[in-house]
């Protein structure tokens, strides 16, 4: 076998197949590698424990406690027994139950004053929370008095585990390769940062920081290894992102430089506004970047409402007079069509090139979405590759292989995070020479992610919002506490539309169809598919189980029948088909709807001025940065907006916690930094950035901000003094094992 073991060494070769096979299946752990990666989620040490108060429902949890009481009761007229113990951490308590005849056994060891490891899932039954049926492992099964001193002064790892492989077998799995490395010498260890860099910023060795972070000895040795295994994370990823950027900055591309007395002079002169200073300031960025022989890669963020369509605009006219074309990619058919309908008032006769009443200097925009019929898409395709439209705007069915363009010189992508990796790349492959490229986002990315999710791309931030707009005013309705404040939202949305305005009401889910709700909860089942015993399943289903997302087949179904009868109520959701959907936009855009009932479709992008008031039922099922967009779709015009945040959520709960951060705040920025230390670190990038989650384990991108910085400038550094890494060469093996498929998708979401 060699020197074991070298970090791709798979598990089953170090601690035999059973145990592998599981770290496998529920862990996700393979290799070497993977398992002194798998770091401890925290340090249980005596007299300082998790707070049991605290625990998250629903979660596979492994807690240190001590056994306060334990009392065997019967149920079931004395049939059936049970064994509840409760365990205590000195801030909280907990209970543990055992059913059957296993209880006895337990009874016996789970006695007043005995200490264990407790591992299960957090349920709550008569309103206490409890582990039922939970694995143990006593901490002085063993002891005399000697182990327990011994244990009085351990730092005990608590390792990310599952019920099938709990946390005090991982440490035993990690004590046994430790072992190995150790009598090895850590041959088979590389370590990715260069040792003038480590010096230099005082960081421990390598195979220090493992020791440290799996056996510590005291909270400086965790301090240490934290320290030095985030640098790890940040520099590696810093470095594959920088040199992303240093082979995209040799590219060639043609240079696409604004022609005087152009299209886009014509469509400045007749603008009936002035830009504000942001977006002269973020077109000033975009126009430098255009007159350049390589390649632009710009994110333009910008608060919901900011302007972004007029910068990208301005950008695709100036390529267009510079003898290109430009190409606007959106996420869903809806929002191509909304795009494609704003960028063609903007414009007026501008938009009609060739056309009869066409401006002079005019050019053709079209429209490219899969479900257009052969005609018209027949049309659209002889137009791109004529070069008669300057501008496209399409969702997907832009790049398929049948699409060719005369010049692709500029791609504008709407909602970066929604597109996968190959589809913007294919959009890219269509130019003689690549395209300039400018990814646009509605969603406020702080600082660290953007250098973190975003870190190939120059960053343009749009903060201001153009002269004319409202203010939103945003309340939380509790309307399980207080229903007569429900009753009052169904009528501010009569009194708005008496007052000739429109209103939405956004539900988290369709309803005609249970497969897709989001976030439902059904009870689990047995793997096996066995009914549970009767004192189990009470259990479960007291345990605290959510009725499904309000529908807006239902709810549009109610407020007809009720509050908003008499009203003009129309549906919108993602199942319907495209012209439909289009004519119901079209029809609420003229005012011929009162109120429009609808899932997120209407996120980003749509904008209909006369639009009021919007009620989002079941607010709590959103995220908050979700909440921020939908609410940004009124208060458009030049009346003041309103947002009715309804749910069921308790008071005192997370929940209404997060919506009371909406509520409270404007900011997009500050809501998505609330967002991110709210949520756990690794949703905080969204799905689409898969590759970040599995390759941040320790960095957390809301708190590290200085590592990551600091970690950006020496990456930056390193690839300009020797891009292909050949003087470097245990980084450029971390680089590789970054770069596997997963992760080489994110790195290219550029």
């Amino acid at each position: 076998m060699g020197p074991v073991p070298a970090l791709h060494e798979p598990l089953k070769k170090i601690l035999g197949g059973s145990t592998a096979k599981v770290m496998a299946e529920h862990l996700d752990l393979h290799t070497a590698g993977d398992l002194l990666h798998h770091y401890p989620r925290r340090y249980a040490e005596r007299g300082e424990l998790t707070r049991l108060a605290d625990l998250p429902l629903d979660e596979h949890v492994t807690v240190v406690a001590q056994v306060a009481k334990a009392a065997m009761k019967t149920f079931n007229h004395g049939k059936g027994v049970r064994l509840e113990v409760v365990v205590t951490d000195g801030s909280g308590s907990l209970t543990l139950v055992f059913f059957g005849r296993g209880a006895y056994a337990r009874e016996k060891e789970l006695i007043p004053g005995r200490r264990g490891m407790f591992a299960g899932k957090v349920s709550v039954f008569n309103r206490t929370r409890q582990l039922l049926h939970p694995d143990y492992e006593l901490l002085d099964r063993d002891s005399g008095a000697g182990a327990a001193e011994a244990f009085a002064g351990r730092l005990l790892p608590i390792y990310p585990a599952c019920k099938q492989f709990q946390s005090w077998k991982l440490t035993k799995a990690v004590d046994t390769l430790l072992d190995l490395f150790e009598a090895e010498q850590w041959q088979g260890l590389t370590d990715p940062l260069p040792p003038s860099l480590r010096d230099g910023r005082g960081l421990a060795e390598l195979p220090d920081a493992f020791r440290k972070v799996h056996r510590p000895r005291t909270k400086a040795d965790i301090e240490d290894a934290r320290a030095r295994l985030k640098w790890d994370e940040a520099f590696v990823l810093q470095v594959a992102l920088a040199r992303r950027r240093h082979a995209d900055s040799q590219l060639p591309a043609v240079a696409r430089k604004p022609v005087a007395g152009g299209i886009l002079d014509a469509f400045d002169a007749k603008l009936p506004f002035t830009l504000t200073e942001g977006q002269r300031t973020v077109s000033a960025e975009i126009f430098d970047d255009l007159a350049t022989e390589h390649p632009m890669h710009r994110l333009l963020q910008g608060e919901v409402g900011s302007g972004k369509t007029m910068v990208a605009l301005r950008a695709m006219l100036g390529v267009v007079d510079a003898g290109g074309q430009a190409a606007m990619l959106a996420p869903t058919e809806v929002l191509a069509q909304q795009h494609h309908r704003s960028v063609v008032e903007m414009m007026g006769e501008l938009a009609e090139g060739g056309m009869l009443g066409g401006a002079e200097r005019g050019t053709k925009v079209v429209l490219l979405t899969g479900s257009m019929g052969m005609a018209a898409r027949r049309q659209a395709l002889l137009d791109l590759v004529t070069g008669e439209a300057g501008i496209v705007i399409g969702t997907h069915a832009l790049i398929e292989d049948k699409v060719q363009f005369h010049d692709l010189g500029l791609v504008v992508v709407d909602e970066q995070h929604r597109f996968g990796v190959e589809q913007r790349d294919a959009l890219r492959s269509k130019g003689k020479q690549p395209p300039h490229l400018l990814v646009m986002t509605a969603t406020p990315i702080p600082r660290t992610v953007a250098m973190t999710v975003f870190g190939d791309l120059e960053t343009s931030v749009l903060d201001q919002l153009p002269a004319g707009r409202s203010p939103i005013a945003t309340h939380v309705v509790p309307a399980k506490d207080k229903p007569h404040f429900l009753a009052r939202t169904w009528e501010r949305v009569r009194e708005e539309i008496e007052g000739g305005h429109q209103a939405y009401v956004v539900c988290p889910r369709i309803g005609d169809d249970l497969g897709e709700e989001n976030g439902t909860k059904t009870a689990a089942k047995g793997r096996s598919g066995s009914s549970k015993s009767d004192p189990e399943k009470a259990a479960a289903e007291a345990d605290g189980e959510r009725r499904p997302p309000l529908a807006v087949v239902d709810v549009t179904e109610q407020l007809t029948k009720g509050p908003l009868k008499g009203l003009r109520v129309e549906v919108l959701h993602g199942r319907m088909q495209p012209d439909a959907k289009d004519d119901v936009m079209r029809r609420f855009a003229a005012g011929e709807v009162d109120v429009l009932v609808a899932t997120t479709v209407i996120e980003v992008g749509v904008n209909v001025p006369n639009s009021t008031v919007m009620v989002i039922m079941d607010a709590d099922r959103f995220g908050v940065s979700q909440l921020h967009q939908l609410r940004g779709r009124v208060g458009r015009g030049s009346a003041p907006g309103l947002c009715l945040l309804v749910t069921d959520a308790p008071e005192a709960s997370p929940a209404r916690a997060r919506l009371a951060a909406v509520a409270g705040t404007l900011d997009g920025f500050e809501l998505s930094r609330i967002d991110l230390e709210q949520r756990r670190e690794g949703d905080v990038l969204g799905q689409a950035q898969s590759g970040v989650r599995s390759s941040l384990r320790m960095l957390t991108v809301i708190d590290d901000e200085e590592i990551i910085a600091a970690a950006r400038e020496e990456a930056a550094a390193v690839v300009a003094a020797d891009p292909e890494l050949a003087g470097l060469p245990e980084l450029r093996t971390a680089l590789d094992a970054l770069l596997d498929e997963e992760r080489e998708q994110y790195l290219d979401k550029g």
